[in-house]
């Protein structure tokens, strides 16, 4: 968060340039350009397509991601502590948070926004509808997984 504008401190002028200058920088999805996007790590099959496709996704939505391919994702997936019911096709990390699987980016901002006590989100198997898959019609969810109180619905699609 930036500091306020103090108009002693900059001056009229200079506080309506400051102004102009934040103006400038917000994008087309209003978020500042001066802020970093956020940074995901993926860790994906490198035969598996829809892998790419969700990776296609994040980057169209605004992240920054960096896809490691990897023969076997299973020990990953055991060492971020997936529950195996969970699993699906590729595992990522964004601040901290585990991402398993074909979630929705809005759903990721929803979630580094809120910053609930959680290990992660998971789109358990390979949901048709979901980015990357891209086939639609299919209904599915999105869990928090980890949380103090259990796993719970994050959000319905």
């Amino acid at each position: 968060m930036s500091a306020p504008l103090v108009p002693g401190r900059f001056g009229r002028r200079g506080a309506l340039g400051l102004l102009a200058a934040a103006a400038a920088t917000v994008g087309t999805t209003g978020a500042a350009s001066a802020i970093p996007p956020a940074r995901v790590e993926v860790w994906q099959d490198p035969n598996c397509g829809c892998c790419g496709g969700w990776v296609h996704h994040m980057r169209a939505a605004g992240f920054g991601v960096t896809a490691h391919k990897i023969a076997d994702v299973r020990p990953l997936k055991a060492a971020n502590r997936v529950p195996e019911a969970l699993w699906s096709c590729h595992t990522a990390v964004v601040e901290g948070y585990v991402i398993e699987g074909h979630v929705p980016a809005t759903d990721i901002r929803r979630l580094l926004a809120e910053r609930p006590q959680a290990r992660g989100l998971s789109a358990p198997g390979m949901p048709p509808s979901a980015p990357g898959m891209d086939i639609p019609g299919t209904p599915y969810e999105v869990v928090l997984f980890g949380a103090p109180g259990g796993d719970r619905t994050w959000r319905q699609h």
